[in-house]
């Protein structure tokens, strides 16, 4: 459930996987693991990625959590695959 937690995060602050693997300091492909909640990821790790997109941490109870965890699924089924930012072409004629 973090790693949905982070998913839903990273979606509503607009970053981009890379963006946020980025600002952690790891690579995309340990964020990946991290949102599916894959076992292999370091805690603190975790736990970092989980403070820059503003995840509360250790203050659900199970019955909170329950009732978390099925708005976070409805949430992921209603977002985009991607965040992606419109690219801001440069004038660079001097």
């Amino acid at each position: 459930m973090l790693g949905k937690l982070i998913r839903v995060g990273r979606a509503e602050r607009g970053l981009t996987a890379q963006e946020l693997a980025d600002r952690a300091g790891i690579s995309r492909t340990t964020l990946s693991s991290i949102e599916k909640g894959a076992p292999g990821p370091e805690i603190g790790i975790v736990f970092e990625v989980a403070s820059l997109v503003g995840v509360r941490l250790f203050d659900y109870d199970e019955r909170t959590l329950q009732m978390h965890n099925t708005r976070l699924d409805e949430k992921l089924t209603l977002l985009p695959k991607s965040v992606r930012h419109a690219v801001k072409e440069v004038d660079d004629d001097f």
